[in-house]
């Protein structure tokens, strides 16, 4: 039986306010959407329109939640170098 991977996307997105918020998500073109439209977090619902400004692919869940744990303990120095330095795929 093979055994289906499911990529996971941890994501940045700047807000309206020019603060960052950081997520997860497994389609990232939907939870973006779902942001814009206030019917995500209640940090965005506040801060509209936001901007995907960085993202990364991980493999699982776990890698995910993980990962994004890391993000959020940077500066905000650390993340705007992150999100200058990535392109829009």
């Amino acid at each position: 039986m093979s055994e289906l991977v499911e990529d996971w996307f941890v994501y940045i997105l700047r807000c309206a306010d020019n603060t960052l918020y950081t997520g997860i998500t497994k389609d990232i073109e939907r939870r973006c959407k779902q942001h814009n439209n206030a019917i995500a977090s209640k940090y965005t619902r506040a801060r509209l329109p936001v901007v995907l400004v960085y993202q990364e692919t991980v493999a699982s869940h776990g890698d995910a939640l993980r990962r994004e744990l890391a993000i959020k303990k940077l500066t905000r120095t650390a993340k705007k170098a992150m999100c200058s330095s990535w392109s829009a795929p």
